[in-house]
């Protein structure tokens, strides 16, 4: 039996702070203080990965760097590599909103400044040359600015400009030097982090410049198949990610050493890891490269237990979470059984017809990882707000409601899923607040408008700690 615990889904972007998006600062550790007192075992946070053109971490520049938007600037500040005027000019315009568009423009010119001023440098570069993966990200995105800024596939100039090759050392040297802090300052009070690992990479990432027979691509190094979904409940059709496709064949000849190197370095800087889309590695979705959206791909044959026994192998005692939602046959159901990962059950997901699912909270098991909602879904209250009077009903009476007034009944839902027979019980933050859809973190298949939710300390402040303190303690969580 694994033992009974819960936590609460909050990316780092949606962190308090006073520079335009969350960072690694001290309002981490008052988040982890937050969550210590409350009761809550883990923090679960959303990919480290710098984000996309639509403010995405599910496909970034690298799977292995840190976003440089997470370095915390006061922290900066205190190391004497920035003053307080200049700091001044990067104060944010809303507390409520990660400003993407400002921080795209400006935030690595203060990053830049900061890196010409270090008296550290040699400790630097002797930390980025100890790892491999961060001193080809820091040389990618040195010859992406040589390049303006296209992708590795149009460039044309191979030098180097050595100031800005420090920057992006500099940068991943601060992320997870402040990173080790907030994670070792989490672990001494009791609270333990869950990452998350996308399984694909983007096209445009180092991943694929420096491994390209690791990926479909023809000889001129243009993706021949690309991932994505089919039609489902998000997309009628489908969602066409876009991300290069693994040659699974070529990773299977090393015993995947590229990804042990990478599951490695999750299990360095996190205590638990969730694997998305892993039905994938049963098999996955495969579009070619030309098609419009995702509706005639098909499914072809991953690596399956080869690649489970491999995780086994290295994971040591870090918890490894199977996300097996979406489109899930008998043969993914099996895969997961067989890595013995806990899998993944949303309420929201149990409540949208008449049919009897595994995501109503009755056949939660105690090897599953239990959500009100994952950041794709929308909050607990705005989906009990747009449930039909049937369904909602129907929701509140399971959950040992049934006063007219449905707008008391919340907290039933938040009681059911904490005595559910599920192991870790996972609540993102907008549904500790109570927050409605216009807090929504992202909509699949939506370009504009996702990620930017934030809190503010005085909301967190404003959370009955107590409750959920209590919560825990009754369900013995």
């Amino acid at each position: 039996m694994r033992k009974r615990e819960s936590g609460v889904l909050m990316h780092i972007s949606s962190l308090p702070g006073d520079y335009s998006i969350g960072e690694f600062s001290e309002h981490a550790k008052y988040f982890v203080d937050f969550l210590a007192d409350c009761g809550f075992t883990y923090w679960q946070v959303l990919p480290f990965c710098m984000v996309d053109e639509c403010n995405s971490p599910y496909k970034s520049y690298s799977a292995f760097a840190g976003n440089p938007y997470f370095v915390d600037l006061q922290t900066l500040q205190r190391k004497g590599l920035l003053r307080e005027e200049e700091l001044a000019e990067y104060r944010q315009q809303t507390p409520y909103s990660s400003e993407y568009v400002r921080l795209y423009h400006t935030r690595n010119n203060i990053l830049r400044l900061a890196s010409e001023r270090v008296h550290n440098k040699e400790e630097i570069r002797r930390f980025i040359a100890e790892r491999p993966y961060l001193e080809q990200f820091c040389r990618f995105m040195a010859l992406k600015e040589a390049n303006g800024q296209k992708c590795w596939h149009d460039w044309e100039n191979e030098r180097i400009d050595k100031t800005t090759l420090f920057m992006w050392q500099f940068i991943q040297y601060e992320f997870f030097t402040q990173w080790k802090d907030i994670k070792e300052y989490a672990n001494s009070r009791g609270v333990k982090i869950i990452g998350d690992l996308p399984v694909y990479v983007s096209y445009d990432s180092v991943d694929v410049w420096a491994n390209k027979d690791l990926f479909q691509l023809d000889d001129a190094g243009n993706m021949t198949h690309v991932a994505g979904v089919p039609p489902d409940y998000f997309s009628q059709d489908g969602q066409l990610w876009g991300n290069p496709l693994y040659n699974w064949e070529k990773m299977q000849e090393d015993g995947f050493s590229w990804w042990q190197d990478r599951l490695s370095h999750m299990f360095s800087m996190f205590d638990g890891v969730r694997i998305d889309h892993f039905r994938a590695i049963e098999s996955y979705y495969s579009v070619d490269a030309t098609a419009e959206n995702a509706r005639n791909g098909k499914w072809i044959e991953g690596p399956g237990r080869e690649f489970v026994d491999m995780v086994n192998a290295i994971r040591g005692d870090n918890l490894i979470i199977a996300e097996d939602l979406g489109d899930i046959t008998d043969a993914v159901r099996d895969l997961v059984d067989y890595s013995g990962f806990p899998c993944m059950r949303v309420l929201q997901f149990g409540f949208l017809d008449d049919n009897d699912t595994i995501h109503k909270p009755h056949h939660y098991h105690n090897n599953c990882v239990a959500y009100t909602g994952t950041h794709d879904n929308n909050t607990l209250l705005g989906y009990v707000w747009e449930l039909d009077d049937v369904r909602r009903r129907e929701l509140l009476e399971y959950c040992g409601y049934t006063n007219p007034d449905w707008n008391q009944g919340y907290d039933s839902i938040l009681r059911t899923m904490f005595m559910s027979h599920a192991g870790i019980l996972i609540l993102p933050i907008q549904d500790l607040l109570g927050y409605g859809s216009d807090t929504r973190l992202n909509i699949p298949g939506k370009a504009d408008g996702n990620w930017q939710f934030r809190v503010t300390k005085e909301q967190l402040e404003g959370i009955d700690r107590e409750k959920f303190k209590r919560f825990n303690a009754l369900y013995r969580r």
